[in-house]
């Protein structure tokens, strides 16, 4: 595993935002595809929206499931489980592309993680809800 993605990972167990914030580049971008209105600049960002996230999930817990490099690029799969303070589950899947600077700072960030369905409707009935809704 690359070893700022290592570090990453590290930094959210230890639910340190400020950790997480340090392994950025100073003029660090953060895109969600998913949603173009989410993304913003700057590591200061990041600290803000985990500090929530661990507020939130004290007990949650990221893993790495893959990760491959390209170059300066790499692909990561995630999972991030543990429960909201009212007990709920926090069960948060996706992948990261990152883009990393030569001295491995993360330049920017493309972000496809999304809040895990639980009890969704099953493929057939999912493509039909989504093609008939058009």
């Amino acid at each position: 595993m690359n070893s700022t993605v290592e570090k990453l990972r590290d930094a959210i167990n230890r639910h340190d935002a400020r950790g997480m914030a340090a392994l950025l580049a100073p003029d660090y971008l953060s895109e969600q595809p998913v949603h173009p209105n989410r993304g913003f600049g700057g590591p200061d960002q990041v600290a803000k929206n985990w500090s929530q996230l661990f507020t939130a999930a004290p007990d949650m817990v990221a893993a790495v499931r893959s990760e491959a490099m390209d170059g300066s690029t790499s692909l990561s799969e995630w999972a991030f489980d543990g429960h909201f303070t009212d007990g709920s589950d926090f069960v948060v899947r996706g992948c990261m592309v990152l883009g990393m600077r030569d001295d491995g700072a993360i330049q920017w960030a493309r972000m496809y993680v999304e809040e895990a369905e639980q009890g969704g409707a099953a493929i057939d009935e999912a493509v039909k809800e989504f093609t008939q809704s058009r």
